[in-house]
């Protein structure tokens, strides 16, 4: 069992930045990539980037491409999502999510087997 605890989200102005944090624990000895998803109310859940465990390779969505780094601390088992000049169409939930297959990129949320709860992001205009 892998648990993941997303954190960090908040109400932001645009143009701000916010940097979340997922916390993994558990058997995540199996974890192949680790990635960053978003689901806006009434809206298909959006692949943003993803990072492999051991290697540090990352990928990113077209969403995220220019304004937001992943990034992760294997001695801390956390991935990080730094995310700049915020927008309001960036206003979502964020989740984290972590998958042992090994097909990279992995892009899908079908792909993932663990998920954390969640982290609200919010940026007025």
């Amino acid at each position: 069992q892998v648990q993941l605890v997303e954190s960090g989200g908040g109400v932001v102005q645009a143009g701000d930045s916010l940097r979340l944090s997922c916390a993994a624990s558990g058997r995540t000895v199996s974890t192949f990539a680790m990635g960053w998803f978003r689901q806006a109310p009434g809206k298909e859940r959006e692949f943003m980037s993803a990072i492999t465990w051991r290697g540090g390779y990352t990928y990113y969505g077209d969403s995220a491409k220019g304004r937001f780094t992943i990034s992760r601390d294997n001695a801390k088992n956390t991935v990080y999502l730094q995310m700049n000049s915020l927008k309001p169409e960036d206003t979502a939930v964020y989740y984290c999510a972590s998958t042992s297959s090994s097909n990279w990129p992995t892009i899908h949320y079908l792909s993932y087997g663990y998920w954390g709860q969640g982290t609200q992001v919010t940026v007025s205009s």
